[in-house]
């Protein structure tokens, strides 16, 4: 019994545990219901709250950027902007500093509106600023008289110049519209008048001469009491004296920072305007938001103006700032983009219309690419190829001490584009460059190599190593040197006067260098449109070797050819003289001597036939050397045809007399009885028929028919002379076209000396007439000499 008391104890109170865990973890979870609904609805006033001021803060923000942008169209200047890749941009009133009627864009025309000497002056010094980055600030003289202050600065990746007038034209009446452009004292009252900052005018004396309602309330509070025509002075005596001397000597804004008990701290900020300056109390809250987003408030007015697309975040990734060229890039929606997007959405937006470079993973791309809020120092990412094929360039930078990024997408697809074409085209330069037998060598202004080939290395002996480095010329002078001690660097010292020569009349050079290795070397110096200069060198040793050789060869041949001249005519005459004898004692022996047996008879024929040949033979000699000397003349005169037929038989038949039975010449004349006058010279007609026929009794084998037939075609008189020979072959009337006989053939009497048919070919030639010969079936051949009826006219030709 003791025993069974204790056990039912227990049992009662196990099942009251278990009744009670049931309750304790329903009044648990509704403990934690309650706190969640009390955490959530903090969450949410809270975040009311942020966005609130969120709100505040972008509204301030763009008041802001109201204030400066009236500031700005109202200032009596205009500001002119050079990017990298984009055309000028003006900002501000141009005919602040243009006369009336002009142009905005004619501020760049210097010449049109400043003196001659201040436009060439402002030009260089504006190249100075661009090319090497110095920043200027001069006084220049306009055309009508004004005073124009010019300031110059390096301005991120471009550059800025500032132009404003220096003091009011004299006598200048400006109208409603002309005051808002040239920013005189009303205008200025108005603008200022609209702002709820303290802001105000001094005059060129430095006396405050207005006040807007802000800066009378203001003074109001710092029991400084004044109107608006004549406002207090807020500073103190000793500090306002300091910061109008800062004034007097600056050319631009003057800012300054002030304090007042209880109204809070304020930056001063005061700027030139016409006849004297204007000033913007900031406070300094404000300003604290344009300093956690300084590159906003420097680029919010100028932004937009640029072809560059950019957006601005701030370091909640909230869309702060962004320009037209940025919303064409990614052509987004207007009610899309909107200022405090978060940048993560409009990656994501971007994402879904295919509009970002492929990736494996995209939220780890999205990760790194938003690392960007944490760098410190500017980034250009990875190129993004984009779907469409475009290439976007990327760079991100700081957007101020507090966070937040600035984003400049360039698109560079055609700059990619350009260079692959350069590539290539560079390459295709180098390869044609390299595979030139010349020398070629590129330098640039500033005397350095860069371009050149393996042939030049080869030409000088120079170290190819040493051509890839770009050396200067004076390197290269030095390394030939080096290689051809004896002329080498002065050589190349010469060389350097044509390359660096900067004159921009200069001219292209030649000329010839004779190295004392025994090379010579043509080289040209040509002036490149982008002002280098191209060298190249041709190495003509072998060449001129050749040259020197063929002129040494036609100086032998000319003295050869005058002494054959002279050979020609002393043989000549020497032979004429005992022919003469010759003949003479032949015709003695033959009429005088007595009677002479068969025999005898024979060889008095014979001597007398080969006297009168070789007189022929003689002839011919001169009268060529007559023609090639070119004092051979015609004598032209009507011809009675059948006495010059008569004239070549008589001389034929002394050449080749009945002589020991041998058969007679077999010669055929027809004549065509109406026949046209004939003009030519008599002479060399006569000497042509005897050529040709004596040519073809030599080759017609013994009583052979030789046929002469004579007669006209139009204008145009015929002479046609067939035999009965062995006939033409192809080397016989080349030797027809040339100066040459025929001294082979079979079956014929004798052989040619080799000058019948070049006399017949230069006398039909001065004449103005053809040759021509060809075969006969079944044999024989064909000679046709073609003249002109009337010679004369030939003759006054020659």
């Amino acid at each position: 019994m003791a025993t069974a008391v204790p056990a039912f104890a227990q049992g009662t109170q196990a099942a009251s545990f278990a009744g009670a865990a049931p309750i304790a973890i329903a009044a648990g979870a509704g403990a934690f219901a309650l706190l969640s609904i009390a955490v959530i609805r903090t969450m949410l006033v809270d975040g009311k709250a942020a966005r609130r001021r969120a709100g505040d803060q972008i509204a301030g923000l763009r008041a802001l950027v109201d204030e400066y942008e009236a500031l700005l169209s109202g200032s009596r200047e205009v500001t002119v902007l050079w990017t990298d890749s984009d055309a000028p941009k003006l900002l501000g009133q141009a005919s602040a500093v243009l006369p009336v009627g002009r142009q905005p864009e004619s501020v760049l025309n210097f010449q049109s509106w400043l003196t001659d000497a201040d436009a060439d002056r402002l030009a260089h010094l504006l190249e100075d600023l661009r090319v090497y980055g110095h920043a200027f600030a001069v006084s220049l003289n306009a055309l009508d008289g004004r005073l124009i202050r010019a300031n110059g600065w390096v301005l991120g990746g471009g550059t800025a110049m500032r132009l404003r007038p220096a003091f009011q034209q004299p006598g200048a009446e400006p109208t409603l519209a002309a005051a808002a452009a040239t920013s005189d004292l009303a205008s200025v009252r108005a603008i200022l008048s609209t702002l709820t900052k303290p802001a105000f005018v001094r005059d060129a004396g430095h006396a405050l001469v207005y006040a807007n309602a802000a800066y009378l309330e203001l003074a109001r509070a710092l029991g400084k009491p004044g109107s608006d025509s004549a406002p207090p002075e807020l500073l103190e005596p000793a500090r306002l004296k300091q910061h109008l001397q800062a004034c007097a000597t600056a050319d631009g804004t003057v800012p300054l920072s002030v304090a007042w008990q209880g109204q809070g701290a304020f930056e001063l900020v005061e700027f030139p305007i016409a006849g004297g300056r204007a000033g913007l109390l900031r406070p300094i809250e404000h300003q604290q938001v344009a300093t956690a987003n300084d590159a906003v408030a420097h680029i919010s007015g100028i932004i937009d103006t640029l072809a560059t697309p950019i957006a601005i975040f701030n370091a909640k990734r909230e869309l702060i700032q962004f320009n037209q060229a940025y919303v064409n890039l990614w052509n987004l929606a207007p009610d899309f983009l909107t200022l405090g997007l978060d940048e993560r959405a409009i990656l994501d937006k971007l994402r879904t219309e295919g509009m970002l470079p492929a990736q494996v993973n995209y939220h780890t791309w999205r990760d790194a690419h938003l690392k960007a809020y944490a760098r410190t120092e500017p980034f250009e990412d990875e190129p993004w190829h984009l779907p469409d094929g475009r290439t976007i360039k990327v760079i991100s930078a700081p957007a101020g001490a507090t966070g937040g990024v600035i984003y400049v997408f360039d698109d560079i697809t055609a700059r990619l584009k350009l260079e692959s074409t350069n590539k290539a085209f560079s390459n295709v330069q180098r390869e044609t460059i390299n595979s030139l037998s010349e020398a070629v060598a590129v330098f640039g202004t500033n005397g350095r190599l860069t371009l050149s080939n393996p042939r030049l290395s080869a030409l000088w002996k120079l170290p190819t190593n040493e051509l890839g480095n770009n050396p200067h010329i004076d390197q290269i002078a030095e390394a030939s040197g080096r290689a051809i001690p004896e002329d080498g660097a002065r050589i190349w010292r010469d060389l350097k006067r044509g390359i660096i020569d900067l004159n921009p009349t200069r001219s292209d050079q030649t000329g010839r260098i004779n190295r004392s290795d025994g090379r010579l070397l043509d080289y040209a110096i040509t002036r490149l449109p982008d002002g280098q200069t191209m060298m190249t060198f041709l190495d003509v040793t072998e060449s001129a070797s050749y040259s020197r050789v063929l002129k040494e060869r036609n100086d032998a041949l000319v003295a050869a050819d005058g002494l054959k001249d002279a050979f020609v005519e002393n043989v000549s005459y020497e032979l004429r003289s005992p022919l003469t004898n010759i003949i003479g004692f032949a015709e003695m022996l033959a009429t005088d001597a007595g009677p002479l047996n068969e025999r005898q008879s024979a060889y008095v024929d014979y001597i007398r036939a080969s006297s009168v040949t070789l007189g022929v033979l003689i002839d011919n000699i001169l009268d060529l050397a007559s023609v090639d000397a070119g004092i051979a003349e015609l004598r032209p005169e009507q011809l009675d045809v059948q006495k010059l037929v008569d004239n070549a038989r008589a001389g034929l038949s002394a050449s080749f007399p009945e002589i020991s039975g041998e058969k007679p010449l077999n010669l055929v004349v027809e004549i065509d009885p109406d026949l046209p006058p004939f003009i030519a010279d008599g002479t060399r007609i006569v000497q042509v028929l005897y050529n040709l026929l004596s040519n073809a009794a030599r080759f017609s084998p013994p009583g052979g028919e030789i046929k002469l037939r004579i007669s006209y075609r139009g204008e145009r008189m015929l002479f046609v002379i067939e035999d009965e020979g062995p006939g033409l072959t192809d080397e016989m009337k080349s030797a027809i076209l040339t100066r040459l006989d025929n001294t082979g053939g079979n079956g014929g009497r004798q052989r040619g000396a080799g000058l019948g048919l070049a006399i017949v070919k230069t006398f039909v030639n001065l004449h103005g007439g053809t040759i021509s010969a060809e075969r006969r079936e079944p044999r024989g051949s064909r000679i046709i000499v073609n003249l002109p009826r009337d010679s004369s006219m030939s003759a006054v030709a020659e």
